[in-house]
């Protein structure tokens, strides 16, 4: 779920022949989201958020495929709307956020599939274990902020994780083992 924001990596490269050279974005944690939802009993779809995101984006804008993100977010940043939800999650039966503190993502592969999107394979790291995910990446924007005359990025992504797959399967299937993920984040190149 984590380090999702590596869609960056793929919608910067699709952006400016003008870039000739790798530059270096630096995630904007104020603007930066993952949405998760999954089924409760049937009954409804229960939602949570992570943030707190650090990380790079390097876009490659002659070479998209050689453009790479690495994002990592605390565990404890996570939001669900009722503290004992999110006192449970942060269990052992769940994120085991006291033995494993951050999520990364580090992408290995990004594939460019239309003039906006693209395909961001990578290492997702949570709760002690590893999996490779696939995000599907849209580049929202990339051009200079209004207020603060820099160059920025945005880029949306989403994925299905299965819970399980982390060893957070509790409660499955009646609790759903498949978790819908929403990213959105910002990037800036840093100011010297």
């Amino acid at each position: 779920m984590k380090n999702f924001l590596l869609t960056t990596a793929m919608g910067l490269a699709l952006v400016t022949a003008a870039q000739a050279e790798q530059v270096t974005y630096m995630l904007d944690a104020s603007h930066s989201q993952i949405v998760f939802s999954y089924n409760h009993l049937g009954f409804s779809t229960t939602t949570g958020m992570f943030s707190g995101f650090e990380g790079t984006i390097v876009l490659d804008a002659e070479d998209p495929a050689a453009s790479s993100v690495e994002v990592s977010f605390p565990v404890e940043s996570l939001i669900t709307g009722w503290p004992a939800r999110e006192g449970h999650f942060l269990t052992d039966d769940f994120f085991g956020a006291e033995a494993n503190t951050v999520v990364t993502f580090t992408s290995t592969a990004v594939e460019v599939t239309g003039e906006n999107t693209g395909m961001i394979t990578g290492d997702l790291t949570m709760n002690g274990i590893t999996k490779s995910v696939v995000l599907d990446a849209t580049m929202n924007q990339l051009a200079d902020h209004p207020m603060v005359n820099q160059p920025w990025a945005g880029f949306d992504a989403t994925t299905t994780l299965l819970r399980s797959d982390f060893d957070m399967g509790l409660f499955a299937p009646f609790v759903g083992d498949e978790i819908a993920i929403n990213i959105s984040i910002e990037a800036m190149v840093p100011t010297e």
